[in-house]
């Protein structure tokens, strides 16, 4: 073949590509929509996909490049995807709107990924009966049942503490929270024994390690299926075995259903629900309750349950030692409350810790676990107040992150002040202005779980100890681009001093 020839090829191939890459490109300038310049191949999400910011940080960028637009347009590769900024716009999508936007729009691959078939990931039509079977293991009554298991647990973090902190060195607190909040979601959702505190070898610390503090390997994994999900689900759905992460989870919950069973074993917890499900499956609406979707609903909450509370905990810790001043008047309301009502906390108490409420309020406000809320729409919309439509599977992105940080709705948003979160403060402002557990009908399932073993853990740290900086303490925070939760680079690591008490 002549050069020229050869040539000829290349450059046809080139154009093709360039062609496929780009094809998409004028999706949102034929619909009026602002946005950054996309690259061919990568559209905006370069230094994302290289690990050198994370979302959280680099759609904060783009909320304030474009600070009076409602609405903003970029491209993860060639897929356009709809920023959403007006406040009144995302209420319209969570709440008013909800049936159009059902959808998260994540891809559920049944044969090379069992455990994606859960309550987070799920289309709607899959999704609306799980949540109506599932949401009575998280209502205030059950939560009211699960606190003395919760008490115990934290407990037991305390005397693991003051083994800890007797070495006078920094403490990783993120470490240290994670295996508080791991017991805790073993002892009342599964009625397992994780031993996260007493055991350093816990298998589910080191499975829950693995999901949340992924190899290169196992991003790269992450990559294709992102960016080929086809040649992914055929590669590990026929070719490749399981990983020992699916293995594992299945195994442990199918087993654990099994034991009970056979040994009449009822505990009205959450596997006891999935007992129910697996027994009768007319009650899902043709949904067939397969080992797989049922062992992944158990896996979501796991993960979601003892990495995003055990991360908010760390966080409280980080600004209250960064601020002596909140957290001797926190320590102080808590020592009244002991006070009042003795030595034995109960859940009403908690409800009552009002400053311990705007702490916790302001802290997931700097640091939401879950920076972005992803939808999917599920048929061609306009939005009110505009002329964009889109069409149907077009995927939207709530930016809470940025929302969050926005001087406009907060001044001064690096500054960690509760007071952001007293009645008056939160009454003037939109109500959705504040999303760290998302809003409407497919809002955080376990929202109450969460704020419940969170604030009980931090009630125990903050009344038997005094956190402060140290040398390792991450002063700035800055947001670790590989982490799949917002979490600090380097971990969280502070000084704990035991408080003496007569």
């Amino acid at each position: 073949m002549e050069p020229f020839e050869i040539l000829c090829g290349i450059t046809a191939v080139v154009l093709v590509l360039y062609y496929f890459f780009t094809s998409t490109f004028d999706f949102w300038k034929s619909r009026g929509v602002p946005g950054p310049r996309p690259i061919p191949a990568l559209g905006n999400f370069k230094d994302v996909m290289l690990n050198k910011i994370s979302v959280g940080d680099y759609l904060t960028e783009i909320y304030n490049a474009y600070e009076n637009e409602p609405l903003i347009g970029i491209f993860a590769r060639k897929t356009p995807i709809l920023i959403v900024k007006d406040l009144d716009i995302i209420k319209d999508i969570l709440i008013k709107d909800f049936t159009k936007f059902a959808d998260r729009g994540f891809p559920i691959l049944e044969k090379a990924d069992p455990l994606s078939q859960h309550l987070f990931f799920l289309e709607s039509k899959r999704w609306r009966p799980l949540r109506m079977k599932l949401s009575p293991a998280f209502t205030s009554g059950k939560l009211k049942e699960m606190f003395a298991l919760m008490s115990e647990c934290a407990d037991h973090l305390i005397q693991y503490m003051d083994k800890v902190t007797n070495t006078g060195k920094p403490v990783e607190c993120r470490v240290l929270t994670a295996k508080y909040t791991t017991d805790v979601i073993g002892n009342c959702v599964f009625g397992i024994e994780m031993n996260a505190l007493s055991d350093e070898d816990s298998e589910f610390r080191k499975m829950g390690r693995e999901v949340f503090n992924p190899s290169w390997i196992e991003i790269l994994r992450i990559r294709v299926r992102q960016i080929f999900p086809w040649f992914y689900n055929m590669l590990f759905g026929y070719f490749l075995p399981q990983t020992k992460i699916t293995k594992f989870f299945i195994r442990v919950i199918v087993e654990n259903m099994d034991y009970r069973e056979t040994n009449n074993i009822i505990r009205n917890d959450f596997i006891d629900i999935l007992r129910e499900l697996k027994k009768h499956p007319d009650k899902l609406d043709g949904i067939d309750p397969t080992d797989s979707l049922i062992a992944s609903q158990a896996f979501v909450f796991f993960l979601a349950g003892f990495e995003t509370s055990s991360t908010t905990i760390s966080n409280v810790l980080y600004e209250l030692a960064l601020n002596q001043e909140v957290q001797d008047k926190l320590r102080k309301e808590i020592d009244e409350i002991y006070a009042t009502h003795g030595g034995d906390l109960i859940y009403d108490n908690i409800k009552k810790m009002n400053y311990l409420d705007m702490v916790f309020k302001e802290t997931l406000r700097k640091y939401p676990p879950g920076t972005t809320i992803m939808r999917q729409s599920t048929s061609s919309y306009t939005f009110e107040g505009t002329k964009v439509s889109i069409p149907k599977d077009q995927k939207v992105w709530i930016p809470i992150y940025a929302i969050h940080r926005d001087p406009n709705i907060y001044p001064k948003p690096d500054v960690f002040d509760p007071e952001r979160f007293n009645d008056e403060a939160v009454q003037s402002r939109h109500s959705m202005s504040y999303l760290p557990f998302g809003d409407g009908p497919r809002n955080c399932i376990g929202a109450r779980f969460a704020i419940y073993q969170s604030k009980l853990g931090i009630t125990k740290i903050i009344r038997n100890y005094k956190v402060e900086p140290c040398e390792k303490t991450p002063i700035p925070y800055v947001n670790d681009p590989k982490a799949f939760v917002l979490t600090p680079k380097g971990g969280m690591h502070l000084k704990i001093i035991k408080i003496n008490r007569i």
